[in-house]
């Protein structure tokens, strides 16, 4: 089985005040897919995805990439397969300069030097953003940063590329850029959004969720031209 599958089996998650988010969701992405995750705010979008790369784990059910089960034991290897780029890239950027931070995750799986210098030059060229290099993230504009935070998770080349909220904050040039880039890529991409209309342009296939469970899951246009279920759904 490919290690670009990635897969939820009646996924169940409560936060610690009681609040059930998820309540028995699944579904099963193939290698090389581009799929919308929508859904009102609380349907356990931002829930769902943090599982996929174990920042949080199930109270029921499970998550598989692929072969591995996403459990305690495993979170090395899935996050070697699984790149996460959160809603707000403050919460990925936190070394002096973009170059460095790039190069955190690569420097950190013991790689050689002149494999590093690689990684971070590539994945910066690939977001347009080498000219960040030297530049501390404290200083950039909100698309420079989703373009480094992008640029981090590149350089640990995943085969699964996940993204919470990748548009928000960005003006109307960043945005198309960066629907852009990511149209251009080809891992296996899960993009969480109400950014309908970029998820129109970058997913063939969307999943909505509606108050943690999986209320539909087709072909994007369907989807998305179903007004009867867009409002029960809250969108």
């Amino acid at each position: 089985m490919s290690h670009h599958i990635v897969e939820a089996r009646n996924l169940e998650f409560a936060y610690p005040d009681g609040t059930a988010a998820l309540r028995g969701a699944s579904f099963r992405i193939e290698h090389g897919e581009s799929v919308g995750l929508v859904g009102a705010n609380g349907a356990g979008k931002s829930t769902l995805l943090l599982h996929l790369n174990g920042c949080l784990l199930p109270a029921g059910g499970e998550v598989r990439i692929g072969d591995v089960p996403v459990t305690r034991a495993t979170l090395a290897q899935v996050r070697r397969s699984v790149g996460f780029v959160f809603q707000d890239p403050n919460d990925q950027l936190f070394m002096p300069t973009v170059g460095e931070d790039v190069a955190f995750g690569p420097a950190n799986m013991q790689l050689p030097g002149e494999e590093v210098e690689r990684r971070v030059r590539e994945s910066l060229t690939a977001v347009g953003a080498e000219h960040l290099r030297a530049r501390p993230p404290y200083r950039l504009s909100g698309g420079e940063k989703r373009a480094a935070a992008i640029a981090g998770v590149l350089a640990m080349s995943p085969d699964v590329l996940v993204m919470d909220e990748p548009s928000s904050g960005l003006d109307p040039r960043s945005r198309r850029r960066l629907i852009g880039l990511l149209a251009g890529f080809r891992h296996t991409k899960i993009v969480a959004a109400h950014d309908l209309d970029m998820i129109r342009e970058l997913c063939p296939r969307t999943i909505v969720l509606h108050e943690g469970r999986v209320a539909a899951d087709g072909p994007t246009a369907g989807m998305l031209g179903d007004r009867e279920l867009l409002e029960r759904c809250g969108l």
